[in-house]
């Protein structure tokens, strides 16, 4: 790959994903992949003004033999030195960029059960230092290519080649152009004024029709808006979390769905893949969930605890967004979900809400916000989907038609 190619992918990851405050300490959370481009991600931290750089290595085969040798107690064991790593964090809120390139199905042959056990009772311990920190620090998830996971969306390719063909794909999908700060200012406004119209239709709820058996109904929080690109802290500072994004989302009402849904993309959870599922919702929750591969981890997930059989997020993407375009399936919900309509299992986003940051988590949990140790997005969107919305009122509005924004909303 080029190296003007991967500086301006670094300075695009520091100055339009994190968007580093002059000061700020910032963390990354790196595989051991690429490590040329994870050093330029440092160099350039510290172009934009960071006070120190941190890098967090991990490595996927290592956590794989863990998660084969240890035994479950100790993998669940979180000690004082990382509990106090964690406060520091809540303390000064760094910049965190997650660096993505783990093989998606590193983790098969691991007693997922285990896995399972294991992050019921780790995940509780860090979301209470991570839900201090919501929507006052900055953070973004990009990819990078390894071997194996470009192999796997490359079956073709081996090696080297296989490598090159992800670094242009993850690029072109990531915007990386002649200018990717300015496109990326072009891109989010275009988001941003996308969420602006659903706004000001004031839907009530949206129902989702495929083909393919997708028959579905969601319902919104009269609170909740839609949002889409960049993002704004507390402080109002501007950060983009997802490169690349192609979505539109909102937080819905907890509680309230009904039917259906057929997943259009395989998810990878946990390091394995569960494809060709489908998932049923009566009274706003899972009652039923079906899968041809990895059927006993699909349910194990909308049982990690009572949220995570309600959905807490819902995105809208066309079917010609430019990853769909690509033809490539990535094996990562980072990119696919950015191909598709999705709806994520668990935690909500709370600053969908108009007025989170007043509003105690009680009071964001009456109005509708789901609460979950998980938060999994899984695709459902598909060439011919149908959306029609529904206002206030009860008139009927055209949202998709044939997998893409109805006439009246392009």
């Amino acid at each position: 790959m080029d190296v003007k190619k991967l500086r301006q992918f670094a300075t695009l990851a520091v100055r339009r994903g994190v968007n580093v405050k002059p000061g700020q300490d910032v963390i990354v959370h790196a595989e051991l992949d690429q490590p040329e481009f994870i050093t330029m991600v440092v160099e350039e931290a510290y172009a934009a003004g960071a006070r120190s750089v941190r890098v967090k290595w991990t490595h996927q085969p290592i956590s794989r033999v863990n998660a084969l040798e240890m035994k479950e107690e100790v993998m669940a064991e979180i000690p004082e030195w990382q509990h106090a790593e964690m406060a520091h964090n809540v303390k000064t809120l760094p910049a965190q960029i997650h660096i993505r390139s783990v093989d998606p199905d590193g983790m098969k042959g691991t007693d997922q059960t285990k896995l399972t056990n294991v992050a019921k009772i780790t995940t509780p311990q860090i979301l209470k230092y991570r839900e201090q920190m919501d929507n006052k620090f900055q953070w973004t998830i990009i990819g990078v290519p390894s071997i194996k996971w470009a192999e796997k969306v490359f079956p073709k390719l081996k090696g080297e080649q296989a490598v090159e063909a992800m670094w242009e794909a993850i690029m072109k999908a990531t915007r990386v152009t002649n200018d990717p700060l300015k496109e990326w200012d072009r891109h989010n406004a275009t988001l941003q004024q996308r969420s602006k119209q659903l706004d000001a239709l004031n839907l009530d709820y949206l129902h989702f029709q495929s083909a393919n058996g997708t028959d579905f109904k969601i319902w919104m929080i009269p609170e909740a808006r839609w949002l889409g690109g960049g993002e704004k802290l507390i402080d109002g500072h501007f950060y983009n979390p997802n490169m690349p994004t192609e979505e539109v989302f909102i937080t819905p009402k907890a509680g309230k769905a009904e039917g259906i849904v057929v997943a259009s993309k395989p998810l990878s959870y946990q390091g394995e893949l569960i494809e060709d599922f489908t998932v049923t919702f009566a009274g706003g929750k899972v009652v039923k969930v079906e899968a041809k591969k990895n059927q006993k981890l699909l349910e194990q997930m909308v049982k990690m605890d009572e949220g995570a059989s309600r959905i807490g997020e819902l995105a809208l993407v066309p079917f010609d967004s430019p990853i769909q375009q690509s033809g490539l399936l990535f094996y990562n919900t980072l990119f696919d979900e950015n191909a598709a309509c999705h709806i994520a299992l668990g935690r909500a986003y709370v600053n969908s809400i108009k007025g989170y940051a007043t509003m105690t988590p009680q009071q964001l949990t009456d109005i509708g916000c789901n609460r979950s140790m998980i938060h999994v997005d899984f695709m459902i969107g598909s060439r011919d989907l149908k959306i029609t919305g529904y206002n206030r009122k009860g008139a009927a509005i055209a949202i998709f038609e044939k997998g893409n924004w109805a006439p009246s909303l392009k």
